[in-house]
C-alpha cells in the first residue's frame, strides 16, 4: 500500500508490504531466484558501490523477503525489519551485531534454552560480560544496569512459565545505563503486544510460531530503526548469511493473511482451556496472563491486549505424572514447537529447557510436573475432553476424573 491512510492490523496483514509486478497478480509473486543480471558492467559497479537500489544477491536481499519484511514493520509499528532464517538466527544476529569483547549484556533469568546458552555461554566467549536477573524483581534489574551496559535481552510472556517483565521499567534503566533493549515477543505476537510502544529498541520473532502457525516452515525476524537496522544488523547479516528462503518468506506472508482469525480464535480457547485446568483434580497450579491468578495479571494486562495462546500447568507428582498425562492423549500432539494452529504439550525440563540444568529450573519455577500447553484451532470442547483423558490417566484411587465442560457460549452436544 502507497498511501497514508493508518489501516488496522487486520487490514494491514493482507496489504502491507505488497509490490505487484507488471503482471498484477493478486497474490504476491514468489522470486525464486540466488542473483540478479545487471544491464551493464556499470549498473553492478554502481550497485555495489551503493549508487544505485538493486537486489544484488538474495543472500542481501530479494524481493519476495523484503515483501514480507515490510508487512512485519507494518504491523509492529517499527521503521524497518530484516527477515532470517530462524527466530534463533533472529536472537543471535541482533546480539552478536551489537555486541563486542569488552560489552555487556543484562537479561532476564527466563529465556527459552537457546537464548539462555548465547547469553552464558557463547557470548562470554567472545569477552562480552552476562549477568542474569529476576525479571520480576526490580531492585535486581536497578542494581544491574547501575553500570554501563550495552545491551538488554528479555522474554516477556516468557517461555514456558509466562513471567511477565514491565517493559516501561526496564527499558527507562536500560537506557540511562546506555543500553539498547531486545525483547523476544514471541508468546504475545505482534497482535497482543509492542514493546516498541513501552521504549524497546529491538523486537525478534521466530516467525516458525505464530507468524507461519501452520508447521510449515522456519524463520525469524529482527525490527527495529531504520539506522540501527542499517548500520548495525545488516551488515552483519549480509556478510555471515542467516537469510530467509525466499519461499519460506511467501509461505509466510501467505500465514500472516490469517494471523488475526488464527490468534483470536486460539486465544479464547486457551482462557477456556485455562480455567479447565484450573478446576481439575491432578493440576497442581496454571499459569495465564489474564487469569486473576496470574501473580503478574495486572501488569500483563497494562502491556497485553489479551492473554495470549500458551498456557502453563503443574501436574502433581512430578515427571512420570507428567509423562503419563501427555502420553494418554489422543488430540493434543507431544511437540516442542508452538504457536501452531494444532494444539502441542511439551514437557520443558526434559525438552527445550534440558540444557539450563536442574537449578536453574529450580529457580525459575520449572519443575519436573510443569508442562506447557500451546492451544490451536481445534473445537474448544474436543481440548477439555483430550486434557480430561490425560488427567484421568494419573487420578488417584478413588478419584473421578473432571468431566470437560462446554466452552463458554457452546452448548453441550
Amino acid at each position: 500500500m502507497t498511501d497514508q491512510i493508518q489501516y488496522r492490523p487486520a487490514t494491514l496483514l493482507l496489504h502491507s508490504g505488497t509490490e505487484r509486478t507488471p503482471y498484477g497478480e493478486t497474490s504476491e509473486a514468489m522470486f525464486l531466484t540466488s542473483g540478479f543480471v545487471y544491464d551493464d558492467a556499470e549498473q553492478a559497479e554502481a550497485t555495489f558501490l551503493g549508487h544505485v537500489q538493486h537486489y544484488q544477491y538474495s543472500r542481501f536481499g530479494n524481493p519476495t523477503v523484503a515483501a514480507f519484511e515490510r508487512r512485519m514493520a507494518a504491523l509492529e509499528g517499527a521503521e524497518a525489519c530484516r527477515a532470517t532464517a530462524s527466530g534463533m538466527a533472529a536472537v543471535s544476529s541482533a546480539l552478536l551485531s551489537h555486541l563486542k569483547a569488552g560489552d555487556r549484556i543484562v537479561a532476564s533469568r527466563a529465556l527459552f534454552g537457546s537464548c539462555h546458552w548465547i547469553v552464558s555461554t557463547l557470548l562470554p566467549r567472545y569477552g562480552v560480560e552476562s549477568v542474569f536477573v529476576d525479571g520480576a524483581d526490580r531492585a535486581a534489574w536497578e542494581a544491574a544496569l547501575s553500570v554501563p551496559t550495552q545491551c538488554v535481552l528479555l522474554e516477556t510472556p516468557s517461555n514456558p512459565m509466562l513471567d511477565i517483565v514491565d517493559l516501561r521499567m526496564v527499558c527507562e534503566l536500560a537506557h540511562q545505563a546506555g543500553a539498547i533493549v531486545v525483547v523476544d515477543n514471541v508468546f504475545a505476537t505482534p497482535l497482543l503486544q509492542k514493546p516498541l510502544e513501552f521504549g524497546a529498541d529491538v523486537v525478534v520473532y521466530s516467525c516458525t510460531k505464530h507468524i507461519d502457525g501452520q508447521g510449515r516452515v522456519l524463520g525469524g525476524a529482527v525490527l527495529g530503526r531504520q539506522a540501527w537496522i542499517d548500520e548495525t544488523l545488516q551488515p552483519f547479516i549480509r556478510n555471515t548469511g542467516p537469510a530467509m528462503s525466499p519461499f519460506n518468506a511467501w509461505v509466510l506472508l501467505k500465514g500472516m493473511e490469517t494471523l488475526s482469525l488464527r490468534v483470536t480464535a486460539m486465544t479464547r480457547s486457551a482462557e477456556t482451556v485455562a480455567g479447565f485446568l484450573a478446576a481439575a483434580p491432578g493440576v497442581s497450579r496454571v499459569w495465564y496472563p489474564s487469569r486473576a491468578d496470574h501473580p503478574q495479571s495486572a501488569l500483563a494486562m497494562r502491556q497485553m491486549s489479551d492473554g495470549g495462546t500458551l498456557v502453563a500447568f503443574e501436574v502433581a507428582g512430578g515427571k512420570p505424572e507428567a509423562f503419563a498425562f501427555m502420553n494418554a492423549l489422543r488430540l493434543i500432539a507431544v511437540s516442542n514447537n508452538l504457536g501452531d494452529s494444532r494444539s502441542m504439550v511439551t514437557h520443558p525440563a526434559t525438552t527445550t529447557h534440558m540444557k539450563i540444568g536442574a537449578a536453574e529450573r529450580a529457580a525459575l519455577g520449572i519443575t519436573d510436573g510443569v508442562i506447557r500447553l500451546s492451544v490451536g484451532l481445534e473445537d474448544v470442547r474436543d481440548l477439555t475432553d483430550d486434557l480430561a483423558r490425560g488427567l484421568a490417566a494419573i487420578a488417584a484411587p478413588g478419584v473421578a476424573p473432571l468431566a470437560a465442560p462446554p466452552a463458554a457460549g457452546l452448548a453441550a452436544e
